[in-house]
């Protein structure tokens, strides 16, 4: 039987909370065209709590997608470690770093890669069939999420007949789906406009503390920037708090 959201009446302070993500010494390089190596990241520490959303700017360029693909283990780095839900990643085969991260991490980006031919609760559901869950549970999980952002009247409808908000909130759902204790968006918003964009800001804050999801959120966009608890900009290979460093969103 599938469980339901459920909101914890009392929290822990965030310090108090394990670290859903916890990076240490982290580099990255890459090798140009050229034969010289580019540097992107040059020994990055981070740690993220559930319930905590930490936003990474810096300049177009500056690594912040690679740095969250490092994090989400799609890439592994070239030096350092990366932790998930505290389970190492440096040593893992292929296959268990593949399954640990299906476990572990969601992930929103730009545009919401929804499946075009499948309703919003079918997209929703997808994660958790190819996880093997049944149907009917997979079903259940996947209408509570979207009733939880907005889509409850909406959940059969196909991406085509969604708005460009409503898509991408389907997305965040998807993302949720598989109770990741882990979510990692790159530009979540920036294909939306004003107003659908500051929606999906209000939801993923209220969907950090609702559901002790950990966030990591790297964005250009400043009202997003600003909600979250800690702002960490990446620049030179290196990632300070935002307050500490040079330059803005």
């Amino acid at each position: 039987m599938s469980e339901p959201i459920v909101i914890p009446a009392t929290r822990p302070s965030l310090t108090a909370r394990p670290p859903v993500l916890e990076a240490s010494g982290v580099t990255k390089s890459y090798r140009g065209g050229d034969g010289a190596y580019l540097h992107v990241l040059t020994g990055v520490d981070l740690a993220v709590r559930a319930g905590e959303m930490v936003a990474v700017i810096g300049a177009s360029g500056a690594g912040k997608s690679t740095f969250l693909h490092v994090l989400g283990a799609l890439e592994r780095p070239d030096a350092g470690e990366v932790r998930l839900a505290g389970e190492d990643t440096k040593h893992a085969s292929d296959e268990a770093l593949a399954a640990l991260r299906n476990r572990t991490v969601g992930f929103v980006v730009q545009f919401h890669h929804l499946l075009k031919e499948f309703s919003a609760v079918e997209n929703v559901m997808m994660p958790l069939r190819i996880a093997g869950v049944a149907p009917a549970v997979a079903r259940k999980r996947a209408e509570e999420l979207l009733e939880r952002v907005g889509l409850g009247a909406r959940q059969h409808h196909r991406p085509s007949e969604l708005s460009g908000g409503e898509q991408q909130r389907a997305a965040v759902a998807r993302a949720l789906a598989g109770r990741p204790p882990l979510l990692l968006a790159d530009e979540p918003s920036g294909n939306l406009d004003h107003h659908n964009a500051e929606r999906l800001h209000d939801l993923l804050v209220e969907l950090t503390g609702d559901l002790q999801v950990g966030v990591v959120v790297v964005t250009h966009n400043q009202s997003l920037a600003s909600r979250a608890a800690r702002v960490m900009h990446l620049e030179d290979g290196l990632l300070r708090p935002a307050h500490a460093a040079q330059g803005g969103v």
